[in-house]
């Protein structure tokens, strides 16, 4: 958990405003979930690792004896926690305020979350997290109403050209069981099927096998990776999915995919889909369904956001089916990538005063300044002046003026 020094606040501030401004102008509406939910929610089996990440609230009124009693039992010691995303918070918020939000109801939520992560680069125990979601659409309308939006909000960064790596629980499921896999194997082989990436076809026949799979299973999987495949390439469409899967993949599943594709073409106004079928992108979450889809960028190596569909989670809290997708970006990556000059028309201007200028004359020209949309700082004249500009320069301000007592007009000066 990090303290943000006030030129980094500033600069993450500048982010989240385009996200928000991108996301509204593509139709959602942003709400507000509290920090911490039932602790019952939050451990209901479908934060998958998450879980076991989430920070809990020890119940008030326990004493000593109690709290040997319950050594044992998370759930008698705790009855709240803090979120560790913002599905969970969003699936319960829905099922609560169904009745006040429309038929399909899209939603920005942008806040903190907490794990309990070991402290390492690039991982925090609170972070914030920029979510929108699509509730009670189970149409590819849905998926490329998100898509759309957070292509265009990465865009609005500076970050052009990303794509959307895509796959689908479902047809990852068929592949599966077309070699062999057990239902009881089938979270196991996920997890090593993920490291395909960083251990290659041997690697993840070796842990396979290493896993006790069956044995078949793991040739016929193995045999897959290591088909001969043409260099042709091949656009994202159905002539990509089928060649990524093994023969006679369900037509629904196709379908489905390559109706995002023609819809997100058509959002995006162009004529190359941003989209690219990974027939072994798994994401971890437990409560996936269907669609799942990661953000990609050339100018890194790791994912930038990513979601899906979790058709089954609402049902949990409401009694029925509800259909929902979501993407969430990853916020605290594309802060490091963004450059500062985010919002470079804002006007920032410090006032260097000596001591002996009144406080009228200094809060009088200050007015003036704000008045005309300036942000302004007052600083005292230090005999470092040139530290003092250059710490001005660090904290976003763009102008400085020198003010003497009964100066009625202020030069202003660049900083940079």
């Amino acid at each position: 958990m990090r303290d943000i020094l006030p030129a980094d606040k500033a600069r993450r501030e500048r982010v989240l405003s385009v996200i928000r401004d991108r996301y509204r102008s593509h139709g959602f509406d942003e709400i507000e979930t509290p920090a911490l939910e039932e602790y019952s929610r939050l451990h209901a089996g479908i934060g998958g690792d998450n879980e076991k990440l989430a920070y809990n609230v020890l119940r008030r009124g326990l004493d000593a004896e109690a709290i040997r009693e319950a050594a044992d039992d998370q759930g008698a010691l705790a009855d709240l926690g803090l979120r560790y995303d913002l599905t969970v918070p969003l699936a319960r918020f829905y099922a609560s305020n169904r009745g006040q939000l429309p038929g399909v109801f899209r939603a920005i939520q942008i806040g903190p979350v907490w794990r309990a992560e070991r402290p390492q680069k690039g991982r925090y125990r609170q972070f914030v997290q920029c979510d929108i979601d699509v509730i009670g659409d189970d149409s590819a309308r849905a998926e490329a109403e998100l898509m759309v939006a957070s292509l265009d909000a990465v865009d609005a960064l500076g970050l052009e050209g990303a794509t959307v790596r895509i796959n689908d629980r479902r047809a990852l499921d068929w592949m599966l069981d077309s070699f062999g896999f057990t239902a009881d194997e089938r979270p196991g082989v996920l997890i090593t099927i993920d490291k395909l990436d960083k251990v290659g076809p041997e690697g993840v026949a070796t842990e396979l096998r290493e896993r006790g799979a069956a044995a078949s299973a793991v040739d016929a999987f193995e045999e897959f990776l290591r088909r001969p495949q043409t260099m042709e390439y091949n656009p994202f469409g159905e002539r990509q999915i089928r060649k990524a899967l093994p023969d006679s993949a369900p037509d629904d599943i196709v379908g489905h995919l390559v109706g995002i594709g023609e819809a997100v073409a058509a959002g995006r106004g162009a004529t190359d889909i941003p989209l690219v079928f990974d027939p072994f992108l798994v994401r971890g979450m437990g409560y996936y369904t269907g669609t799942i889809f990661e953000l990609a960028h050339p100018s890194v190596s790791y994912s930038l956001g990513g979601g899906g569909r979790y058709d089954g989670m609402i049902g949990r809290f409401l009694g029925q089916q509800v259909p929902a997708v979501g993407f969430s970006l990853g916020f605290e990556r594309l802060v490091d990538l963004v450059t500062a000059g985010v919002d470079a028309t804002e006007r920032a201007v410090v006032l260097i005063h000596d001591a002996d200028v009144p406080v009228v004359e200094l809060v009088t020209h200050k007015a003036a300044l704000v008045a005309t949309g300036a942000r302004v700082r007052l600083e005292r004249r230090t005999k470092n002046v040139k530290a003092l500009l250059e710490r001005s320069a660090a904290d976003g301000y763009t102008e400085f003026a020198t003010v003497s007592a009964g100066a009625s007009q202020l030069e202003l000066k660049p900083l940079s």
